[in-house]
C-alpha cells in the first residue's frame, strides 16, 4: 500500500488532505489548552472556596475550631485545597507535555510538508516543459514536411512546362531539396525529443512522483501516531494525580471519623459551665401571719424583729433561682402590707456595697472586661485566671532565658574584653530583672485571685447539693460583701446585667470580623458597550464607553462585579461589558 502507486495522480487531493491533518492537529493542541484553563480555573475556584471558609485569625472563629466537627471541618479545607494543587498539576503537565511539545512538532510538520509538496511542483513543472519541447519539435516537423511536399509539387509542375526555362527547373529542384532536408532534420529532432521526453515521463510517473508521495505517506503516518501519544499522556496526566487525590479524599473520611460527640459535649460543658449550685427548695412563705396583726407600734416593732428570716425566704431564696427566673416587672403584682415592705426595707442590704462592685459595675456597662475576670461565673472564671497565670509563667521563663543569655555574653565580654564592653549589657540585665520581677507580682496576683475562686467553688457532692437551699443560714450578712457580690445573685451579677454585658462585649468582636475584610484586587478591566441603570441595590451605574476594573468575573450568574474608584463598587451585566482580564493574575482568563 503505497501512495506513489496508487495516487500517482491525486497530487491536489493529497495537498488538501495533510493540510487537513495539520489542522486537525492544531485543533486538538486548541482542545488541550482550553482543557489547562478550566483546570487552572477550577483550581483557583476551589482555593478561593477553602480561602472563604478558613476561619480568621485573632477572631471568635477560631475558638470554635476546638471542636473536632469544626476541626474536621478545618482538615476538609485543607485537603480541598490540596485537591486544587492536583488540578494544577494538570494543567502544568498538560502545557509541559502536550501543548508545548505538539506545537513545535507543528511547526516542523508544516516545514516538511511544504517541502516535499515543493519537490513534487518542480517535478510537474519539468515533466510540463519537456512536454512543451515535444509539442514544439511535432508542430515544426510538420510544418517541414508540409513545405517539402509544396516544393517537390511546384518542382514537378516546373519540369513537365515546356514554357519555363532550365534555369527555373533548376531553381525548383534545389528548393525541393532544400525543403526535403529540413523535413529530415525535423524528423530527426522530433524523434530524439520524443524519446527524451518519454524518459522523463517514465521517471516522473515511476520514480520522483512515488518517492515525493511515500514521504508525504510517511508524514502523515507520523502525525496520526503522534496524536495518538498526545492522547495517551492526556490520560497518563490525569492518572497520575489519581492516587494523591485519593489521599486528599482519604484524609477528609478519616477527619470526618475523627469526629467525637463525646468530647465535643465535654468542651460545651467546660466553656459554659459556671460553677453554681442548682437551687434549692424555695421554702413556704406564709402572707395571713400580717394580717391577723393589727398595724400598731407594737406590730411594727415585731415585724422589724422578724426581719431577718422573711428575708432569708424571699430574698435570698428568690435569688436562687436567678439564671433561670427574670423578676416580673408587670405593674399588676399584688400589692403586699405596708409592715411588710417595711421590713424588707430595713432589714436588705443595699445593691452595691463597696466601691468595688461599683467599679465593676461602671466597667460591664461600659463594655470592658474587670482585671480579675469577676463578671465571669465562677467555673468560667477560674478558667480564665488559670489561663492568665499559665501566659505569665510562659513570658517569666521567656525573660528568664534572655536574662541567662545576656549573663553568659557578660562572662563572654569579662573573658575577652575585646568582644565587647560588660558594662554595656548592665542596663538590659537591670531591664530584664525588672520585667521579671513586675510578671512574678502579676502572677502572684492572680494566683491570689485564683486561690480565692478556687476555695469558694462548692463541692460536688450530693450532700451539698441538698444542703445547697441552707448556705445563707450559714453565711450570714456580715460576711465581707465585696467578694460575695462577684458570685452572688443578689449581688451586682445579675441576669439583667450579665446579658448586658454580654452584648456589649461581642459588639467589638463583630466589628473587628468587618474591619479585617480587605477589598478584592482588581484582576483586569473592562470597557461599557451600553450604558446601564443601576437602580436595585447592589448594582452600579456605568456610562458607555467608560472604563472600570473588575474585581471578580462572571460566575455563572450574568453579573460582573465591578469598581469606579476605591468606594464605588458593584454589579452589571456581564452582557453590558467587554471584558479584559489581567494574564499576570493568578488563575486569569481571557475571554471577551
Amino acid at each position: 500500500m503505497s501512495w506513489g502507486t496508487e495516487l500517482w495522480d491525486q497530487f491536489d487531493n493529497l495537498e488538501k488532505h495533510t493540510q487537513w491533518g495539520i489542522d486537525i492537529l492544531e485543533k486538538y493542541i486548541k482542545f488541550v489548552k482550553e482543557r489547562t484553563e478550566i483546570e487552572l480555573s477550577y483550581a483557583k475556584q476551589l482555593r478561593n472556596l477553602s480561602k472563604k471558609y478558613q476561619p480568621k485569625k485573632n477572631s471568635k472563629e477560631e475558638e470554635e475550631y476546638k471542636y473536632t466537627s469544626c476541626k474536621a471541618f478545618l482538615s476538609t479545607l485543607n485537603e480541598m485545597n490540596d485537591y486544587a494543587g492536583q488540578h494544577e498539576v494538570i494543567s502544568e503537565n498538560m502545557t509541559s507535555q502536550i501543548i508545548a511539545d505538539l506545537a513545535r512538532y507543528v511547526q516542523e510538520l508544516k516545514q516538511e510538508r511544504k517541502s516535499n509538496f515543493h519537490d513534487g511542483r518542480k517535478a510537474q513543472q519539468h515533466i510540463e516543459t519537456c512536454w512543451k519541447q515535444l509539442e514544439s519539435s511535432k508542430r515544426r516537423f510538420e510544418r517541414d514536411c508540409k513545405e517539402a511536399d509544396r516544393a517537390q509539387q511546384y518542382f514537378e509542375k516546373m519540369d513537365a512546362d515546356i514554357n519555363v526555362t532550365k534555369a527555373d527547373v533548376e531553381k525548383a529542384r534545389q528548393q525541393a531539396q532544400i525543403r526535403h532536408q529540413m523535413a529530415e532534420d525535423s524528423k530527426a529532432d522530433y524523434s530524439s525529443i520524443l524519446q527524451k521526453f518519454n524518459h522523463e515521463q517514465h521517471e516522473y510517473y515511476h520514480t520522483h512522483i512515488p518517492n515525493i508521495f511515500q514521504k508525504i505517506q510517511e508524514m502523515e503516518e507520523r502525525r496520526i501516531v503522534r496524536m495518538g501519544e498526545s492522547m495517551k499522556t492526556y490520560a497518563e496526566v490525569d492518572r497520575q494525580v489519581i492516587p494523591i487525590i485519593g489521599k486528599c479524599l482519604d484524609g477528609i473520611v478519616k477527619a470526618a471519623e475523627s469526629i467525637d460527640q463525646n468530647n465535643d459535649s465535654q468542651l460545651v460543658i467546660e466553656a459554659y459551665k459556671s460553677g453554681f449550685e442548682p437551687p434549692g427548695d424555695i421554702e413556704f412563705e406564709d402572707y395571713t401571719q400580717p394580717m391577723k396583726r393589727t398595724v400598731s407600734d407594737n406590730s411594727l416593732s415585731n415585724s422589724k424583729g422578724e426581719g431577718k428570716p422573711e428575708l432569708k425566704f424571699g430574698g435570698k431564696s428568690k435569688g436562687k433561682l436567678w439564671p433561670f427566673i427574670k423578676k416580673n416587672k408587670s405593674p399588676k403584682q399584688q400589692k403586699e402590707p405596708l409592715s411588710h415592705r417595711f421590713n424588707e426595707f430595713m432589714t436588705s442590704k443595699p445593691k452595691i456595697h463597696c466601691f468595688r462592685s461599683l467599679k465593676r459595675g461602671l466597667s460591664l456597662k461600659l463594655g470592658a472586661t474587670p482585671e480579675d475576670f469577676s463578671n465571669l461565673p465562677p467555673e468560667q472564671r477560674r478558667k480564665k485566671l488559670q489561663q492568665k497565670v499559665d501566659e505569665l509563667n510562659k513570658e517569666i521563663q521567656k525573660e528568664v532565658d534572655q536574662r541567662d543569655a545576656i549573663t553568659k555574653m557578660k562572662d563572654v565580654y569579662l573573658k575577652n574584653p575585646q568582644m565587647g564592653d560588660p558594662a554595656s549589657l548592665d542596663h538590659k540585665l537591670t531591664e530584664v530583672s525588672q520585667n521579671i520581677e513586675k510578671l512574678r507580682l502579676e502572677v502572684q496576683k492572680f494566683e491570689a485571685w485564683l486561690a480565692e475562686v478556687e476555695g469558694r467553688l462548692p463541692a460536688r457532692s450530693e450532700q451539698a447539693r441538698r444542703q445547697s437551699g441552707m448556705y445563707d443560714s450559714q453565711n450570714p450578712p456580715t460576711v465581707n460583701n465585696c467578694a460575695q457580690d462577684r458570685e452572688s445573685p443578689d449581688g451586682s451579677y445579675t441576669e439583667e446585667q450579665s446579658q448586658e454585658s454580654e452584648v456589649k462585649v461581642l459588639a467589638p468582636d463583630f466589628d473587628d470580623d468587618f474591619d479585617d475584610e480587605e477589598p478584592l484586587p482588581a484582576i483586569g478591566t473592562c470597557k461599557a458597550l451600553y450604558t446601564f441603570e443601576g437602580h436595585n441595590e447592589g448594582t452600579i451605574s456605568v456610562v458607555e464607553g467608560e472604563t472600570l476594573f473588575v474585581i471578580e468575573e462572571d460566575r455563572g450568574d450574568g453579573w460582573t462585579r465591578i469598581r469606579r474608584s476605591e468606594d464605588e463598587e458593584g454589579y452589571v451585566p456581564t452582557s453590558y461589558v467587554e471584558v479584559y482580564l489581567d494574564k499576570n493574575a493568578k488563575g486569569a482568563k481571557t475571554y471577551i
